[in-house]
């Protein structure tokens, strides 16, 4: 039975021999028996345990597959990871967590490793060694770009991880654009400036002072333009820096339209240029129990958009009929500020690109208006900031509506 310990037969028999090769020695009774006892004491307590059987092993059929319980440890580990990871066993799939299944297919496990990754460069990577990094564009989509990397676990398994590096491709590239585009605009006004100041100085006295004022004013107006594209560098800048930081002043909208709307005031014909809305103006006196549009903001950026849109409208509208200023009440408790001129329209394909910086529908029409290219990309920062949407409608001969909404301030 189990624990029973085995009896030292050999043992015993082996110190009754002894004991009577003493008696026959002539050794003391007395003192052969006490040795004997002793010996037999020692060998019965410290007799050997009995051995138990082995307990039978299961059939091979019921034994667990240790390969498959390693493969779902590795798979539920990866499981939760937000970055998209591949689990692979040699050239199969075996797990991949729902992020690789979000970007490569939701039938990924099983597959083939090279049919799944498909990009000649990604396939690269399983011919590299352990801990090899390779960059794929357009993996998923034709602008994505995709970093993955080889793991390796033991002789077997390999974990290829993901990451979506696209964003930060994007950033780069506009970045890159952005510095290509200051240094064009910079390098046209200061090219101007550098070539009339030569000129004045290599002539001396031979220009008249005609000429002279006249490439004297050219010079101004072209460091003017230079300081103009500079300030809107600096507030793109700022308002970058600013992004997350939501204003929390308390702001009339209708009264701080208003204020800005009078600032534009009638042409020297006395004709009007810029018409507030009477709608508008009834928000604005608060008349006739209207109740006033308040918006958390800040009053320098929202005076900068809308004199910005107005400035716009004034420059392209068709110079005879007045902007039109308006404000009322939006869905979803916002407010709407909108400006519209009757100019000559905006082409379709135009629309989408309008708010990207330094972009232009007519490069020579703008530069000539004193336009920087920057605008509506300095407004749309300022709507983003102020958490609101900005929407351009425009219809060729027809003209042109550029609307803000803006979240209306809580109670």
């Amino acid at each position: 039975m189990s624990g029973q310990r085995q009896i030292p037969w050999t043992g015993m028999v082996l110190a009754l021999v002894t004991m009577l090769a003493m008696v026959v020695a002539s050794v003391s009774l007395v003192l052969v028996l006490v040795v004997t006892a002793i010996w037999l004491f020692t060998l019965w307590i410290g007799r050997p345990p009995a051995e138990e059987p082995e307990p039978p092993r299961p059939p091979l059929s019921e034994r667990p597959d240790l390969d498959a319980i390693a493969r779902n440890a590795m798979a539920a580990t990866v499981e939760s990871l937000s970055i998209p990871m591949i689990l692979t066993d040699e050239t199969r799939i075996r797990a991949a967590n729902a992020a690789a299944r979000a970007v490569l297919g939701k039938h990924l496990v099983g597959q083939d490793t090279r049919i799944a990754l498909r990009h000649p460069d990604a396939i690269r990577l399983l011919d590299q060694p352990d801990g090899s990094t390779v960059t794929v564009p357009a993996l998923t989509v034709s602008d994505s770009v995709w970093h993955l990397t080889r793991h390796g676990i033991d002789g077997r398994y390999r974990v290829i991880e993901m990451r979506d590096r696209t964003a930060e491709a994007d950033v780069s590239r506009a970045h890159t654009d952005f510095v290509a585009n200051a240094g064009h605009e910079l390098r046209t006004p200061l090219s101007s400036i550098i070539g009339y100041v030569e000129t004045l100085s290599d002539a001396g006295d031979k220009v008249d002072g005609a000429l002279t004022q006249r490439f004297l004013g050219t010079v101004l107006r072209e460091a003017r333009r230079m300081q103009t594209l500079l300030t809107d560098l600096m507030s793109l800048s700022q308002l970058e820096a600013e992004k997350h930081d939501l204003p929390a002043t308390l702001i009339e909208l209708p009264q701080l339209a208003q204020r800005v709307v009078s600032e534009f005031g009638p042409t020297p014909g006395g004709s009007i240029r810029v018409q507030f809305d009477k709608q508008s103006e009834l928000h604005a006196d608060q008349a006739g129990g209207t109740a006033p549009l308040t918006v958390r903001g800040d009053v320098k950026q929202l005076e900068q958009l809308l004199r910005n849109f107005i400035d716009n409208a004034l420059k392209y509208g068709d110079g005879e009929t007045p902007v039109r200023v308006a404000l009322k009440p939006a869905p979803r408790n916002m407010t709407e500020l909108s400006v519209t001129d009757s100019g000559a329209g905006i082409a379709p394909e135009h629309l989408p690109h309008l708010t990207r910086r330094f972009y232009r529908t007519d490069p020579g029409r703008s530069r000539a208006a004193g336009g920087t290219g920057l605008g509506l990309a300095i407004c749309k920062h300022i709507v983003e900031r102020h958490r609101g949407r900005l929407d351009i409608a425009s219809k060729l001969g027809v003209g042109t509506t550029v609307s803000v909404r803006l979240p209306l301030a809580a109670d």
